[in-house]
């Protein structure tokens, strides 16, 4: 099941690095492609407001 959704999630949302890491590293992977551009997103935000002043 484990492996099954590693595949689907690789193949659907994210691009794996090629290289061999453990589960705990696969999944802190994953959720760091989902953050990054959240964190990126709110730091434009944080420009723009303090610009606006």
């Amino acid at each position: 099941m484990e492996k099954a959704l590693n595949v689907t999630l690789n193949s659907m949302a994210f691009r794996s690095s090629g290289q061999d890491l453990t589960t705990a590293g696969t999944y802190i992977e994953m959720a760091s492609r989902v953050t990054e551009p959240v964190l990126l997103g709110l730091a434009v935000l944080a420009v723009r407001n303090r610009v606006k002043r």
